[in-house]
């Protein structure tokens, strides 16, 4: 399992956070996936097939592009 962690500043509430969770949860291979409303932060963990290009992608599609990749 890889680790994912993104600085996503347009997080600004629970609704985001619930959205983000849901969304990128949805994509094969993700294994968790964790939000944090004040730090802005999203933490995800993932297997193949998903890719770190797969989940900023959708992020971008969802409205909350990352800023930049912190750690993998």
């Amino acid at each position: 399992m890889t680790t994912l962690k993104l600085n996503v500043p347009a997080i600004s509430c629970g609704h985001c956070v619930h959205t983000i969770q849901n969304e990128v949860g949805e994509l094969p291979g993700v294994q968790r996936v964790q939000a944090d409303q004040k730090t802005r932060v999203v933490v995800v963990d993932y297997d193949t097939p998903a890719t770190p290009e797969a989940i900023e992608a959708r992020l971008a599609e969802i409205n909350y592009p990352a800023e930049k990749l912190l750690a993998l």
